[in-house]
């Protein structure tokens, strides 16, 4: 398969692109369906992502995806058969797609070489995080796919209003939306000539939103304060905490919900005791299968608040208001719909006792 790839130098052409496919969705009498809009993609498709331009000549075949986010995305658009191998699990796939995920070669739970990723010679790499492929890829960078004429779509929740030149996890420079992941379903389904399913998926998701919202107006549970404790490098160390502009605070913020980290990080170390001093309404802890820190373990994270003599005097602690979220829910993913409808359901549960 032919491709060509070009850098842009507008870099808000990305945000221009994610407000030209989102225009095509309305509310009319509640949410209208986005399928009476799709259309047959015409190639050569051109399109900006993450600042380049990409271009196919026609849809892929071989899709080697790097994120459990992306990987998932591809089975829900029913392009399983296209994907030739996977990488980057924090946890188990989705039930309904479990059977077909375990006839895929799973490169490496963690980051994957870039040996192994070619090997499966694709005609295009979808991947989640720019810290695998990107300025300073583990797995490589878009240049050494380029030269071997393998275009890379990078999810737009992990490079819009980001800046991933910084290293680590990059900085989030614009607060994060779902408008992010709204963009790349649209583009994928695009790329990949499947945009009736796409419109589909974009309108199933927002009607889920705008029920949460609804859920915590009928309790009135708006004024709540929450914590979302991702992980830490030791159990007993600073934890690592959802500040202002990720996902978890995309979260908070349109179920009402006040977050206790004020930080524009966004995911910050902060004391316990600082925390305390906040006393969060709710906490929320991060549950996944990774083990890069021993709080990965969300029992661990569990005995800690009960155990530890600071933190087992906070009042989520004392009332028993701890939630337990997937990770994923709490990353820029198309599982944060989860994480949405999960905290709407703790205020719901919240509000019953007071």
């Amino acid at each position: 398969m032919k491709f060509r790839i070009g850098i842009s130098m507008k870099g808000r052409k990305v945000i221009e692109l994610n407000k030209k496919v989102l225009a095509v969705g309305v509310f009319a009498a509640g949410l209208a369906s986005f399928a009476q809009y799709a259309s047959a993609t015409e190639y050569p498709l051109t399109l900006e992502n993450c600042g380049r331009t990409l271009t196919f000549d026609q849809a892929p075949n071989r899709v080697v995806s790097l994120g459990q986010s992306s990987t998932e995305l591809l089975y829900l658009l029913g392009l399983a058969d296209r994907v030739v191998g996977t990488a980057v699990w924090l946890g188990p796939v989705q039930e309904e797609f479990r059977q077909v995920n375990e006839t895929i070669p799973r490169l490496a739970d963690n980051d994957p070489s870039f040996e192994s990723v070619v090997g499966q010679k694709p005609d295009m790499v979808a991947t989640q995080f720019q810290w695998h492929i990107g300025p300073n890829g583990k797995v490589g960078t878009i240049d050494q796919f380029a030269e071997l004429s393998i275009p890379v779509y990078t999810a737009p929740a992990d490079c819009v209003g980001k800046d991933n030149t910084t290293g680590g996890d990059g900085t989030r420079i614009d607060a994060f939306s779902m408008d992010q992941i709204y963009q790349g379903i649209a583009d994928l389904s695009k790329i990949f000539d499947v945009e009736e399913r796409g419109a589909d998926l974009i309108a199933d998701f927002k009607a889920r939103e705008k029920a949460a919202r609804e859920k915590v107006a009928a309790v009135n549970g708006k004024g709540i304060s929450a914590l979302f404790w991702f992980s830490s490098a030791e159990i007993d160390v600073d934890p690592f905490v959802a500040g202002q502009k990720g996902a978890p605070a995309y979260v908070m913020s349109i179920l009402g919900v006040e977050n206790v980290i004020d930080s524009d990080d966004e995911w910050p170390t902060v004391g316990w005791e600082t925390i305390a001093r906040t006393n969060p309404d709710i906490i929320v802890i991060g549950k996944m299968d990774r083990r890069r820190f021993p709080a990965d373990d969300w029992e661990l994270k569990m005995q800690f608040l009960k155990s530890d003599p600071v933190t087992r005097q906070m009042n989520a602690v004392k009332s028993g208001n701890i939630v337990v979220m997937d990770a994923q829910s709490m990353n820029p993913t198309m599982r944060t719909i989860d994480g949405i409808e999960t905290l709407a359901k703790a205020i719901e549960a919240f509000e019953a006792t007071q």
